[in-house]
């Protein structure tokens, strides 16, 4: 009888419990590694120029920590006006100009491992915005 009441409490109670649990954890983690992201690709962004390759990798880098995210979910702005003042060929003059950049992670989802859990949880959007410091740095082992 005992086997049998231990059976039922550890379906019902205690496997669910222990699955939650874990689950939980590794949103936390998800939500950790987002943050995480968005702060290495804001660092990479104000080091690194602002070309096409550039935003590449980047992005590549930042899909690194949080695997389930597309590079369209990525978004990286140079500050004021978009980057109006700041051309990719990384001018001096137009380093100058640039006053900060912006980088937002916004439309991931984190997926359960298991299905019990039900439908896949949308990942609030993270931003992290840095000051202009020495955008294109001469000798920057960051950037190739």
């Amino acid at each position: 009888m005992a086997i049998v009441e231990f059976a039922l409490v550890a379906l019902l109670v205690f496997f669910p419990l222990l699955l939650g649990i874990m689950e939980f954890g590794r949103w936390l983690f998800t939500l950790n590694a987002a943050a995480e992201a968005t702060r290495v690709g804001a660092r990479l962004a104000v080091v690194c120029g602002n070309s096409a390759t550039d935003i590449a990798r980047i992005k590549e880098r930042m899909r690194f920590f949080v695997g389930t995210v597309r590079s369209d979910q990525i978004s990286i702005t140079y500050l004021p006006d978009g980057g109006a003042g700041c051309n990719t060929d990384w001018t001096a003059d137009a380093a100058n100009r640039c006053e900060s950049v912006s980088v937002e992670l916004n439309g991931a989802t984190f997926k359960p491992l298991i299905p019990y859990f039900g439908v896949p949880l949308q990942i609030p959007p993270f931003t992290t915005t840095l000051t202009r410091e020495f955008m294109k740095s001469a000798g920057n082992p960051v950037c190739p």
